[in-house]
């Protein structure tokens, strides 16, 4: 059986899937045939229901819950994770209400937790995540939110942190903060979705025994960045909560959605949304 997989570039997706799409595990006679995308591509490759299975945004899960059930393994989830708003200097609350705020995109979890935390701020651009940093050095954005890589080099470039909205989210509710989930379509069955889930886990764990052997993967996907960068990506964002959400990933995910409903951010989800 071959299966289609969307994923990004960035380095906890190339490190988590390399050894399933390169056969070096057991794939349980199911092979990948792969693409990669940016974050908000995939997500709106998935609102028209294109790859069996695919890295997205928990928000964009919320437009899409209908044709895809969220696997247990492969999230990108955990403490002190989350999107940062910056700018060139220190912005008061009313002046980051009222000026031009960066997004990496309408249906990104960045932007979700932004609507949650500043509701008020409704004047959005969207960029390409890696654009963002320059839009505000350009003057062309007053605040930006950055996700992946950039949240780990912003500083470099002379910008400053506004507000961490990992931090927000953990003040706000004690759970670890739901980013990314891989989700497969309903109208797989459901033995061959846990066969993909197992594939899943043995591949991040065939990774976290052989990182050399994902090395040049990774290392050819990660936009040119360091070593070290590339390594800090992956240890923030491949954690126990990817290998398993297990029962605390599931509340965070279910809180997350139970309050961006409650502010109306997202519209209301079927009842059974996990595979597990």
């Amino acid at each position: 059986m071959k299966l289609t997989l969307g994923f990004s570039p960035c380095p906890n997706d190339t490190f988590i899937f390399d050894a399933m799409v390169h056969g070096r595990i057991d794939t349980e006679g199911i092979t990948f045939e792969y693409d990669m995308a940016d974050v908000e591509e995939l997500n709106r490759r998935a609102m028209r229901g294109e790859p069996d299975i695919v890295k997205i945004s928990y928000h964009a899960y919320a437009f899409v819950a209908g044709d895809y059930l969220i696997l247990d393994s492969g999230s990108a989830l955990g403490y002190r994770s989350g999107p940062l708003v910056i700018s060139k200097s220190k912005l008061s609350r009313k002046a980051l209400v009222e000026g031009v705020v960066a997004t990496p995109g309408k249906y990104t979890t960045a932007n979700m937790l932004f609507s949650i935390a500043w509701p008020a701020a409704v004047n959005k651009r969207e960029y390409l995540f890696s654009d963002i940093e320059d839009a505000v050095l350009s003057g062309e954005a007053d605040a930006g939110l950055l996700i992946h890589e950039t949240r780990f080099t912003y500083y470099k470039k002379g910008l400053v942190k506004v507000s961490d909205l990992g931090e927000y989210w953990e003040k706000l509710t004690g759970l670890p903060l739901p980013l990314g989930a891989i989700v497969i379509k309903r109208s797989i069955d459901n033995d061959t979705a846990l066969k993909v889930n197992r594939i899943i886990e043995r591949s991040i764990e065939h990774a976290r025994t052989d990182s050399l052997a994902s090395y040049y993967f990774v290392r050819d996907n990660a936009r040119s960045m360091q070593g070290d960068v590339i390594n800090n990506h992956i240890r923030l964002y491949v954690n126990e909560f990817t290998k398993k959400l297990g029962t605390r990933g599931r509340s965070a995910v279910s809180e997350l959605y139970r309050v961006a409903r409650e502010r109306d951010v997202i519209p209301p989800l079927p009842e059974r949304i996990f595979l597990i």
